[in-house]
């Protein structure tokens, strides 16, 4: 087997304002960027973050916001988590030429690495002009933009099933929720990728005013992984 090489690292900063995006990526651990091969993924600590190999879910969480606005004029949407740059390619590739797809990424250094390292994987998407990189947490950009977002694509960390449990995360907590809400303009929608079942996030989706849809998904093609996909409506 080749062997797993360290080619990159970057310290998760402090959030861009009184409240985090979630408790799993906290201020001041370490992301760590590897290869092996082809094969890219990004470790925090001894948890595998992401995998240049897994990408079947991301493309779902992206086709699941699009076909629920399809049809929609100057569609803005708004992409939680850049990652490798998988979900905004799918986002990309669904959308019409006037839609704008703005990406809000917490680690400047993530950013840098889909500008070079992993660049390719995902097609340059941040070349594409209809694409606005902001580096901060979701939770300011949720704030700031009320009523903004026709969908909104949510890939943070384990979203709201985390590496030990439950998240406490704002993101996903009913305030959180609430914020996510009001960054919807009607119809809309937010989709939000999740490790496994999240008990009770449903229900607290409805509570912000969603109706809900919970979709189960894989890493790879009918492989891999077993994920779920939270599908949330602002009719």
């Amino acid at each position: 087997m080749l062997p797993r090489n360290l080619i990159a690292s970057a310290i998760i900063p402090e959030p861009n304002g009184p409240q985090g995006q979630s408790d799993e990526l906290a201020p001041g651990e370490e992301l760590r960027l590897y290869q092996r091969g082809d094969d890219y993924s990004i470790f925090v600590g001894n948890w595998e973050l992401m995998n240049s190999r897994a990408t079947s879910s991301e493309a779902e969480l992206a086709q699941l916001a699009c076909d629920k606005i399809a049809g929609k004029p100057k569609l803005r949407i708004l992409i939680g988590g850049l990652g490798m740059g998988f979900t905004l390619r799918a986002t990309l590739d669904l959308v019409p030429a006037d839609a704008e797809v703005v990406v809000a990424e917490l680690v400047p250094e993530v950013v840098e690495w889909n500008r070079t390292i992993l660049a390719s994987l995902a097609e340059s998407p941040l070349d594409d002009p209809r694409v606005q990189v902001l580096t901060q947490d979701i939770a300011q950009v949720l704030r700031e933009n009320a009523r903004s977002f026709d969908a909104i694509i949510s890939d943070i960390d384990n979203g709201p099933h985390s590496k030990t449990g439950p998240s406490e995360g704002w993101l996903y907590s009913r305030i959180g929720l609430r914020t996510l809400a009001k960054a919807i303009r009607r119809p809309g929608v937010a989709t939000i990728w999740a490790a496994g079942p999240a008990k009770f996030f449903g229900e607290n989706l409805r509570a912000a005013g969603f109706e809900v849809e919970e979709v189960r998904a894989r890493a790879k093609a009918g492989k891999g992984a077993r994920f779920r996909i939270f599908v949330a409506e602002r009719k």
